[in-house]
Formats: structure tokens, sequence, C-alpha cells
């Protein structure tokens, strides 16, 4: 299983992962409230200002204050080494 850095030394599972979105419109805005009120929200940001929007493929949405792009890039980073 390979572990991806979203930010302060939080992980998450990369082949969980369905999509990163930003979380500026409206209908990200809508997913993040309709996962807090299933509770399956997970706000790994540390009180800073969210970035990314992450959702796996439980259902869960995870909050990152990290860039999408730049999770994006360990993410590649991170599957190029695997394939070595």
């Amino acid at each position: 299983m390979k572990l991806v850095n979203i930010g302060f030394g939080n992980v998450i599972a990369a082949n969980r992962v369905i999509t990163m979105v930003s979380p500026d419109s409206a209908p990200i805005k809508r997913l993040i409230s309709d996962a807090r009120e299933r509770g399956q929200l997970i706000d790994a940001t540390y009180g800073r200002r969210t970035r990314a929007v992450i959702v796996a493929d439980s259902g869960h949405v995870v909050l990152s204050a990290i860039q999408p792009e730049t999770i994006a890039g360990r993410l590649k980073t991170d599957s190029e080494d695997g394939d070595e």
C-alpha cells in the first residue's frame, strides 16, 4: 500500500483516492457539507485554509491545506517509484 503525505504528517492511501479538487466551487462546498452531516469528513488542515478536497472510494472526504497540484505530484512520484 502506498501512502501519500497530505500535509502536517497526515497520510492517505494512494489507491483509495478517487479525486482531488479545489474547494472553491459551490458543488464541492455542498459535498463537504454533506460529508460533515454523514460523519465522513476528515479535516487534516490543522486550522489552516482548505486548499484541496480529496474524495476517497469509501465516501470519506478529506480536507487538506496543501494544493491539489502538490498532492498530485506526490502521487505521481510515488507511483513512478513503485514501477521500478
